[in-house]
């Protein structure tokens, strides 16, 4: 059996942070004219969608391709499969790559760090296609790794032919895609080191210096934005992912086929700006808060054990909103003995307007061991006189 503790509690005075179910989006339509065909904006922490405009419809994203590129190459640094100071040596065909490009000598080696760098601020299609050569020998083994990761990652409508974005038959990707994988660099830290670069230099092997400016604009023209991906072609049009950060709330813009370059990063910008202005991270329980609760012990050294948080929970919501969110705890009516601190005795819900956006576990707040001999014997005894 079990019984439901609804729980009365002053939510604004709650600590916490929390991951909450995603789902659709907050709003539906857009808030503002948007002209781009397919835009989705995101929490990066909780991948909830602020709004979004044909975000599943596949199209080809430029070098916006270059973000999967960029987190396998920053994956196999963290797995210590590569490293920064790693030499590698630069081949004809990579050196051949059309498009943007840092001009790297064929047969000549570059630190891995330098040709990141390159892929990061200056979308350099060369660099890119040596990084993949390095890491998996050729790049189709290494665009069979992305599809791969791709699937792992639940991108459902994405399919990698190259690992540059130049134009090919068959690649493409959608905007919800973009965003979720967009999102993943965050787990990274070192990927904000390179992408908040506006200007460099890259320094190659015999001495000459290619300048190396950012792509994405929005680093220096919009504050807290500091990181993820532009792409153009006459196939894709002017796409771009982009990050921005304020107030302990990260969004994600992605922007898909717009008309011109600077459109691309006028409507992310807006979008950005509308999610700032319109939500805000609300943390109605975290790990270890007290329910205030206990459960019934059988047979245990203790009679009853406390049930606390199991998780935390991360909540998007519009401002002002805040009175909208309860909390119901949904515990075990007993457990047997032993219970060890963190066994699981029910489930949180936790609910916005009638409805569950989000369930965390309900645990033991303490370990509750069988009796000793003597304590267990009194305790069969009275259990037996009672029962009389």
């Amino acid at each position: 059996m079990k019984r439901m503790l609804v729980l009365l509690l002053i939510l604004a005075a709650i600590p916490a942070a929390a991951r909450a179910q995603s789902g659709a989006a907050l709003k539906e339509g857009t808030p503002f004219t948007i002209t781009s065909p397919s835009v989705i904006l995101t929490d990066a922490l909780t991948g909830q969608t602020i709004f979004e405009k044909n975000a599943d419809e596949r199209r080809p994203v430029a070098s916006v391709t270059k973000v999967m590129t960029i987190l396998l190459t920053l994956e196999a640094i963290d797995e210590g499969r590569a490293g920064l100071d790693d030499s590698v040596t630069v081949s004809a065909r990579a050196n051949s790559m059309g498009g943007s490009q840092v001009f790297l000598d064929a047969n000549k080696r570059y630190k891995l760090r330098d040709l990141l760098k390159s892929v990061i601020v200056a979308s350099a299609n060369d660099a890119a296609v040596a990084l993949a050569e390095y890491m998996d020998g050729t790049e189709e083994a290494f665009v069979h790794r992305m599809n791969r990761r791709a699937q792992e990652l639940g991108l459902e409508n994405t399919h990698y032919v190259n690992c540059t974005g130049l134009p090919a038959q068959g690649h493409y990707t959608t905007a919800r895609d973009v965003a979720a994988l967009s999102a993943q660099l965050d787990r990274h830290p070192l990927y904000y080191t390179f992408s908040t670069v506006w200007m460099d230099e890259l320094i190659h092997p015999g001495g000459r210096k290619t300048q190396l400016t950012n792509t994405n604009r929005l680093i220096r023209f919009y504050q807290g934005c500091d990181g993820y991906k532009t792409g153009s072609t006459n196939e894709a049009r002017y796409c771009i992912s982009a990050t921005a950060e304020k107030n302990s709330l990260r969004l994600i813009a992605v922007v898909l086929g717009a008309d011109a370059g600077q459109t691309r990063f006028d409507e992310a910008r807006s979008m950005l700006e509308y999610g700032f202005s319109a939500y805000e991270r609300f943390c109605p329980v975290k790990e270890g808060d007290a329910l205030g609760a206990q459960v019934r012990v059988r047979m245990g050294g203790s009679d009853t054990v406390s049930a606390l948080s199991g998780g935390r929970c991360d909540l998007l919501i519009r401002k002002g909103t805040q009175g909208e969110i309860s909390l119901a705890a949904s515990l075990a009516e007993s457990v047997n003995a032993p219970i060890r601190k963190g066994d699981v005795l029910g489930e949180i819900r936790v609910m916005q307007s009638g409805q569950v956006v989000a369930r965390i576990p309900a645990v033991a707040g303490e370990t509750v061991e069988l009796p000793g001999m003597v304590h267990a014997l009194v305790r069969i005894r009275d259990h037996f006189m009672l029962s009389r």
